[in-house]
């Protein structure tokens, strides 16, 4: 059994970081699995419902903006993907991890696929749960700070998103490390 692991959010100055992991069933194909950026919000929902129902074990991960402060968005995100692995059940026997590097500490053997989650299954499937987990958080953060329009940015650093951080200040879920958050504690 191999999962797929990937992750969604390290860009974004506010909110979590999260990563799944993914056992597909090769008993129960899913049809159009790819990179979840490519993928509508609509399509994405529709897969993520899909996934869920039919992987032999799945498994999501958020780590808080203030554990991201503390340790960086880089070991927030191996963090992260050593959680969503640990946490399958049953576990794999191996472990695609879209990127370039793959996380110290897994609980199985690993390999890191560049492009995978245009490559491979299960990380494609690992991609779309993740973002479809991470887009759900966004919004009702929004129902809290309406102003910010992060239904729209999802946090990412757009125009708006900056525009708005400069007028209001940052939000408790904002990513006090990031650098046009902190830059707003030097003015």
């Amino acid at each position: 059994m191999i999962a797929g692991v990937d992750e969604v959010g390290r860009g974004p100055l506010v909110g979590p970081v999260v990563a799944a992991a993914v056992i597909l069933d090769p008993n129960r194909r899913i049809d159009d699995l790819d990179d979840s950026k490519k993928l509508s919000a609509a399509k994405r929902q529709g897969l993520s419902d899909q996934i869920k129902a039919q992987a032999i074990s799945w498994n999501i991960v958020f780590i808080s903006a203030e554990q991201i402060d503390q340790i960086n968005i880089l070991q927030a995100t191996f963090e992260a993907m050593r959680q969503s692995l640990a946490g399958l059940s049953p576990q794999p026997e191996h472990a695609l991890i879209d990127g370039n590097k793959v996380p110290p500490g897994l609980s199985t053997s690993a390999e890191a696929v560049v492009k995978g989650d245009q490559l491979k299954a299960s990380i494609s499937a690992a991609s779309i749960i993740a973002k479809v987990a991470r887009d759900e958080w966004c919004l009702e953060y929004h129902q809290r700070f309406p102003q910010y329009g992060f239904d729209q940015h999802k946090g990412y650093p757009t125009a708006l998103h900056l525009e708005r951080l400069r007028q209001l200040g940052p939000t408790p879920q904002h990513r006090r490390s990031f650098k046009p958050v902190a830059q707003l504690s030097l003015l």
